[in-house]
């Protein structure tokens, strides 16, 4: 149905599924939500904003009694001096950019359902399933996050005497090699088949090795690890988990050891930058790590490092690293070698070679930085 008639349907479709979701219907303004929560009006405004919603106009109803009770609860934490203003809003905004990703994964995975299922494209099938699915993922997301709570309050609460925000950990970044090549010779299709099972691959890995993924960007996986050892098996894993399976591109990798600003679930500092130099300077199947991890890996029966010839990179003038094996990994012959620099250039032609992975870095000294490379 076309026109005028079909324009209403849709419109009262949003405003069921709207409804459904959240909890009512909007029939506040801004003044009116920060009367009744007993939040200043400025204040409400800038969690509003720091959620990532956008402002609404004086006078636009556009809040529902479930606004009016996050307010509140946030307002009581304020006052009773659990939580300090400025920590409220940066929470807010971690929890919304966060939430805003997840949110658009789950309607586009209900999407492709839909599209799948041409019957539930029906008014009421439609409602109906959005109304059933709700409850349903609010519970499973309750439980996912009690359960990440659990592990880090027994990880982190019970040790008063460890600085949570600022602490000793390896941080490890790991990226597919020739993912630009590979993505102009291949559909979009085929692309997210290949970044979909690389998340699959990173996520099994770094769990089951008790380390922590902070982001993922398209072909690069950006993680953290409280021991060495555990560092080094995510790397190692990682890499030849990729080489098994061949949905994945071959992948290089670069760790680094030592002291790690935490904030709202990302990480910052020079142990970062490091790794991430190192990662832009390894091999195809190759794990690079810096002195600190090196040292602390030195006595492990379980891995062999080697020294390699220091390299001028961004930032750093002369930078060391060693290569991380397995023990009993033997170096590859000289042959060997040869065929597999030619493999790497023939799959890295139209590449920036020993490019730095993507994820935006923060400054490791005081000069002028230089323009930005050309990406991938």
């Amino acid at each position: 149905m076309t026109g005028p008639r079909a324009g209403e349907q849709v419109e009262a479709l949003q405003k069921r599924i709207e409804d459904i979701l959240l909890g009512g219907a909007r029939q506040y303004t801004r003044t009116e939500v920060a009367e009744r929560s007993g939040v200043p009006l400025e204040r409400a405004t800038a969690l509003w904003r720091a959620l990532g919603f956008a402002t609404a106009a004086d006078g636009d109803a556009v809040f529902t009694e479930g606004d009016i009770r996050a307010l509140r609860i946030a307002n009581d934490l304020i006052q009773a001096g659990i939580i300090e203003p400025g920590v409220a809003i940066a929470s807010a905004r971690m929890i919304g950019q966060h939430m805003s990703r997840l949110a658009e994964s789950q309607v586009l995975m209900l999407r492709d359902v839909v599209a799948a299922n041409p019957e539930l494209a029906d008014e009421r099938q439609l409602a109906r399933l959005v109304e059933h699915l709700a409850p349903d993922m609010e519970q499973l997301q309750d439980f996912v996050w009690r359960r990440h709570l659990a592990a880090y309050s027994v990880r982190n609460l019970v040790s008063p005497d460890e600085d949570i925000d600022e602490r000793r950990q390896v941080v490890g970044f790991a990226d597919m090699v020739g993912f630009t090549s590979l993505t102009r010779r291949s559909t979009e299709a085929e692309l997210v088949a290949v970044v979909d099972r690389f998340d699959a691959l990173a996520a099994e890995v770094v769990a089951d090795n008790h380390g922590r993924i902070v982001k993922m960007l398209g072909d690069e996986v950006l993680f953290v690890a409280d021991s060495p050892a555990e560092g080094a098996e995510i790397a190692l894993a990682l890499l030849e988990r990729a080489e098994q399976d061949p949905g994945v591109p071959s992948l290089r990798a670069g760790l680094a050891l030592g002291r790690v600003l935490n904030r709202f679930g990302d990480i910052y500092g020079s142990v970062v930058n490091i790794a991430s130099r190192l990662t832009g300077i390894a091999r195809p199947g190759t794990v690079l790590i810096d002195r600190e991890l090196s040292e602390a890996l030195a006595d492990n029966e379980a891995y062999a490092v080697r020294p390699r010839r220091p390299t001028s990179v961004r930032g750093y003038a002369r930078l060391r690293s060693w290569t991380l094996r397995r023990a009993g990994d033997e170096p590859p012959t000289l042959a060997e070698s040869a065929q597999r620099l030619t493999a790497e250039l023939l799959a890295l032609v139209g590449d920036t070679p020993d490019e730095e992975p993507h994820i935006p870095l923060e400054p490791d000294d005081d000069r002028p930085r230089r323009s930005k490379r050309r990406r991938r």
